[in-house]
């Protein structure tokens, strides 16, 4: 693996690659976890490729993808909490997350709303777009959390439980807002280490990466 991101990286620079899925962020000296702000982070566990239609890696397209499979904007557009940063190695070192999307509940006006109070699945987004290693991948840290009166933790188990529930959504073909979107996946296990390390609450995962491209047709 570290290799080939020499090599892609070479190729991508000078023009010779115009897409590759993404980067290993520990290769350009970043992380497969978000950061806190306390040393412990949560696992980016699911990867939208770079090999995607271009319109999903855009923030308008990956928002209407993202309603497809059921996560929408933060209820009234309010985010409570410290937002959390990460380092994909793309030479932009660490940096807030793009944004954070919750479960709609097949409303994605006011879905969120009942997701942030009753709990459900939610991610932070980050983009790979450093002057380094600019594939334009999304990396998503996925999580299934509890209710606000059981505080919004994680619910155990709940990195595996958000990334699967996400994954079975998305692969297949959707049609939304007039967009057809057909998904695959890949299983990728060289990225993550299982267990919980360095993962906020103490709740391990397997150490699986989803990896999505998406295409429109």
């Amino acid at each position: 693996m570290f290799n080939q991101y020499f090599i892609f990286l070479f190729l991508y620079n000078f023009g010779l690659v115009t897409c590759v899925p993404f980067f290993n962020p520990t290769n350009g000296g970043g992380s497969m976890l978000t950061n806190t702000q306390n040393g412990l982070g949560e696992p980016l566990n699911v990867i939208i490729s770079g090999e995607s239609s271009p319109d999903i890696l855009t923030d308008h397209g990956s928002l209407n993808y993202f309603q497809a499979i059921g996560f929408s904007t933060e209820c009234l557009g309010i985010h409570l909490g410290m937002p959390h940063t990460a380092n994909l190695g793309d030479g932009n070192g660490w940096i807030n997350q793009t944004t954070e999307l919750r479960e709609d509940y097949d409303d994605p006006i006011e879905g969120t709303c009942l997701e942030s109070a009753v709990g459900g699945s939610h991610f932070r987004m980050f983009r790979q777009n450093g002057p380094t290693a600019n594939s334009g991948a999304l990396f998503l840290a996925v999580g299934q959390e509890e209710s606000a009166a059981q505080g919004h933790n994680i619910v155990p188990d709940g990195y595996n439980k958000g990334r699967d529930s996400l994954v079975a959504n998305a692969v297949g073909t959707l049609t939304y807002n007039g967009v057809t979107y057909i998904t695959t996946m890949s299983r990728l296990t060289d990225l993550l280490a299982p267990g919980n390390q360095g993962i906020i609450h103490g709740i391990a995962q397997d150490g699986v990466v989803a990896l999505l491209t998406v295409k429109i047709t």
